[in-house]
């Protein structure tokens, strides 16, 4: 399970987004999650199967923080637990139960674990658990790309006078005649800091790279605080979806979502159809493609996947036999 993406948090929205009244699924790695949140209102994730006939739990609605099966009315608790075998009180519900994940809600994000067993909780960046007074305007969309190609897309600076000339490439598009731009990657406990200079001169909007899919760029204007936070959400070899947040110190009010949405959506766009079109899908060993010294943000990057996440899984818990004829 997990393929390549096992054991780390990863965002998956936003938690206001999970209501209690209606299940939210998703894919992720390869593997189908439904998520509700519990009578106490907290917030839930299974694996998106019913262990009776693998259908969706998603399909089905929820009750008083339980999920009901669609297709037998199996019911589910936010641990997993088999509530409720229709038509059946002898069954032995201990060993019907569903598959739960670690779910969190941190820094007003939605959290969830590749795993079973994590050893330290979701670390959201000092950006989303400052003092009240910012506004988070959040979207999504969907790429036919490999998750590490977006990823490096979100890292790579050098692309924007080409790909993003109308909008934030213009002012890096007139130093084209620069003779030298430097990317430098710090290393940092949760990923690295990227900071870029064209003849020695710093650029504004510095990155950070958040292991294991998180791109959070920073533009502040003076005085104000201004962040676009990017996650690069597998949801399985050949698809991401991007989940874009803005957080900003001013322009608070909802009316100005559309906005700051509708400049993420084009940004977005004009990405998309050039990352999709790399080959190989996944981002292969770095010396299988030319790089350049302002590479270092994405090989370092590859070398942190590879190291850390390429070739990880988990193993599905076994399931007990229920004796009951």
């Amino acid at each position: 399970m997990f393929n390549n993406f096992a054991n780390v948090w990863t965002i998956v929205g936003l938690a206001q987004d999970l209501k209690r009244a209606a299940p939210l699924a998703m894919r992720v790695a390869g593997e189908r999650v439904v998520f509700f949140r519990n009578a106490a209102g907290n917030a839930c994730a299974l694996l998106d199967q019913c262990p009776h006939r693998g259908v969706a739990l998603s399909l089905g609605r929820i009750e008083n923080g339980v999920i009901e099966c669609p297709f037998h009315g199996w019911r589910f608790d936010g641990a997993g637990r088999n509530c409720h075998v229709p038509w059946n009180p002898d069954a032995k519900r201990d060993n019907l139960s569903a598959v739960a994940l670690p779910c969190r809600e941190a820094g007003g994000l939605l959290w969830l674990y590749t795993g079973f067993d994590p050893k330290e909780e979701p670390e959201p960046s000092q950006t989303l658990t400052a003092p009240h007074g910012l506004a988070l305007c959040a979207q999504s969309v969907t790429w036919k790309a490999h998750w590490t190609r977006v990823m490096e897309n979100m890292l790579d600076s050098p692309h924007l006078p080409f790909v993003h000339r109308k909008t934030i490439g213009r002012d890096l598009f007139k130093h084209l005649g620069a003779s030298r731009l430097e990317m430098n990657f710090e290393p940092t406990p949760s990923g690295g800091h990227i900071r870029a200079s064209v003849d020695g001169t710093p650029r504004a909007g510095n990155m950070d790279y958040r292991f294991p899919n998180v791109m959070e760029l920073f533009i502040d204007p003076p005085g104000k605080i201004f962040r676009l936070m990017v996650a690069c959400i597998p949801e399985d070899d050949r698809t991401t979806r991007l989940w874009l947040v803005t957080v900003r110190s001013f322009a608070r009010a909802p009316l100005f979502d559309f906005a700051f949405r509708w400049m993420n959506r084009r940004i977005a766009r004009e990405d998309q159809a050039i990352v999709e079109s790399s080959l190989p899908a996944e981002v292969p060993p770095p010396a299988e493609e030319a790089s350049v010294r302002t590479d270092a943000p994405t090989l370092a990057f590859r070398k942190i996947y590879r190291e850390r996440l390429l070739g990880s899984s988990v193993s599905r818990p076994r399931r007990r036999e229920d004796p009951s004829p």
